[in-house]
């Protein structure tokens, strides 16, 4: 039984299953488009919702204060170490699943399973709160163009009746309150429209995207610093180490969009000259773009008053510093765009990643065949695509962003645990197999920096994203039991060898 569990998929075998006939993806994508990806999925959430998160600290943890410049950096260096696993095992064996894939070559089935449901917490659970800041910021864009968007239809019950009166002023049916995220749903239909129609067309859209949202942030800084006063850096880490640290582990919300870019593999012109530039390109354009920004945003608003904000003001942080400075509504206007603007194009390659996900899963026979369908048409897997939009825009209507981010972050560092552990694995058990691009300095030395500094963030997560965690984990084994099992392909090709 448990070596069934942890029987490993050839790797060639892997690369073979792309090109059977109907179940192979289109090879569209060179390393421009791959960088744009990657900072498309980079730059959202994270420096315009969870940077006045990482700032403020919440009940269960403390905020890094100014000092969030040196929680970007932290987290950059921890997500280096894994972007260069990514990288070699993108360029080597370049198929659709991301960190899905290269545990089944490497750790095992059921490893792979656990990684494989572990990445809907990273790339559908996430995308939700990517599309609940997105609906705020949708929100400032309108009451700075003159339009009074509805509060009461872009926002959560329990976010709402933390605000007084918006509850009893939304209309009721049968006594009971309409409160939900209707911006949040919006987004998220559209996106998945786009990306049934093709992969391609979607990643030029996401091109303009970066560019515009790019502009936008820079317009921030310029604006920014003629208000930004050296006595708001002090005290400069109020919180110590440990408010850095927790400052990072929040702040990683903003750097997983660089994994992501890895289950377009298959959709690669060259994948192992590629894959590597546009893992690793995009993390170091973003770590620096984050840096600027936050040096900016920590010195236009005190501490105090960011520690003092609502979930509402922390998921909108950006424009909320505008308005606390007093910048003209116009300005704020452009800033609200960016952020509408850059959120769009995280959408749009986070819920890109979730449907090839379950696409490898279900080639393995993990999941229904349902989700192997490829459009005649448009080359995309458009069933799993499909599905994927309706579970984020489900939840997006009535949940809170910072819970999901914690969930999101606590299942993404596992997943990057394993990924690691995997570049070495392989390393020792297929050491003449060809590697276009392979982490520097040994299988052991950057891996395992990793891997412990991925321990280290989810040390500082809350308590509670452990326990929601475990009892993801949970559901997910009994669903691999319940179907995944019986019908394993490598199973039966196992069993009636």
């Amino acid at each position: 039984m448990i070596r069934q569990l942890l029987r490993t998929k050839s790797l060639d075998a892997l690369v073979a299953e792309t090109h059977e006939p109907g179940k192979g993806l289109k090879k569209t994508l060179g390393p421009v488009s791959l960088i744009a990806l990657g900072v498309g999925a980079i730059i959202g959430t994270g420096i315009y919702a969870t940077i006045g998160s990482a700032m403020a600290g919440d009940e269960s943890r403390p905020g890094a204060g100014p000092a969030l410049m040196i929680s970007f950096v932290v987290t950059a260096v921890v997500c280096a170490f894994t972007a260069l696993c990514y990288a070699e095992f993108a360029a080597m064996v370049p198929v659709a699943g991301s960190a899905y894939t290269y545990a089944y070559g490497t750790l095992g089935e059921l490893v792979a399973w656990i990684i494989g449901w572990d990445l809907l917490l990273e790339y559908a659970i996430g995308n939700t709160a990517v599309a609940i800041s997105w609906g705020n910021y949708m929100v400032a864009l309108l009451e700075g163009l003159g339009v009074h968007f509805p509060r009461w239809l872009a926002i959560d019950y329990r976010s709402a009746a933390k605000i007084p009166g918006l509850v009893d002023s939304a209309p009721h049916l049968f006594g009971v309150p309409i409160v939900f995220n209707a911006l949040a749903m919006g987004i998220v239909a559209f996106i998945t429209i786009l990306l049934v129609w093709g992969v391609k067309e979607s990643a030029r859209f996401n091109a303009v995207m970066v560019g515009i949202k790019i502009l936008v942030l820079a317009f921030f800084v310029v604006v920014g610093v003629k208000f930004t006063h050296g006595e708001n850096w002090h005290p400069f880490a109020p919180n110590g180490i440990g408010g850095i640290g927790a400052g990072a582990a929040i702040i990683f919300f903003a750097y997983i969009g660089f994994d992501a870019v890895s289950t377009c593999a298959e959709e690669c012109v060259n994948p192992g000259r590629d894959m590597p530039i546009g893992i690793v390109g995009s993390l170091v354009v973003c770590t620096v773009i984050y840096v600027i920004v936050g040096a900016v945003f920590a010195g236009m608003i005190p501490y105090s008053v960011v520690h003092g904000w609502t979930e509402p003001q922390r998921a909108e942080a950006l424009t909320a510093a505008m308005k606390h400075v007093v910048m003209p509504n116009w300005m704020i206007g452009i800033v609200a765009f960016g952020s509408v603007i850059a959120q769009t194009a995280v959408l749009l390659v986070f819920q890109l990643g979730q449907p090839r996900i379950l696409f490898s899963m279900a080639r393995d026979g993990l999941l229904p065949p349902i989700f192997t369908r490829v459009h005649p048409r448009f080359g995309t897997p458009h069933v799993s695509t499909i599905l994927t939009g309706v579970l984020v825009g489900g939840v997006s209507s009535f949940v809170s962003i910072d819970e999901m981010v914690d969930l999101t972050n606590i299942g993404t560092l596992f997943a990057f645990i394993l990924v690691c552990l995997g570049i070495t694995v392989l390393r020792y058990k297929d050491p003449n197999r060809v590697r276009p691009f392979k982490v520097p300095l040994g299988p052991i030395l950057l891996p395992g920096l990793g891997l412990l500094s991925c321990v280290g963030l989810i040390a500082y997560l809350p308590p509670t994203s452990w326990m929601r965690f475990f009892l993801w984990l949970a559901v997910g084994l009994g669903l691999y039991f319940a179907y995944g099992f019986k019908h394993s392909r490598l199973r039966k090709a196992h069993a009636a060898a």
